[in-house]
């Protein structure tokens, strides 16, 4: 009945997306400065968006990583 604890540090990668897209949100909500011609936020929220499928990614490949 008592399994050891399963540690599964790579499922971390999953909150890469929680953060840049909720917690760090009030701290990007600016129109200034302009990147790339795109207002901050809407830059920031594209970057968030191409970054979320890498850290799932990552975390899929921590789960399946021994497998062939």
């Amino acid at each position: 009945m008592g399994s050891p604890a399963v540690t599964r540090p790579h499922l971390l990668y999953l909150l890469v997306p929680f953060l840049l897209f909720l917690v760090a949100l009030p701290f990007v909500n600016r129109v200034e400065p302009t990147v790339l011609g795109l207002p901050f936020l809407f830059f920031w929220l594209l970057l968030a968006t191409v970054v979320t499928p890498f850290a799932v990614w990552l975390a899929w490949r921590g789960d399946h990583g021994g497998e062939s």
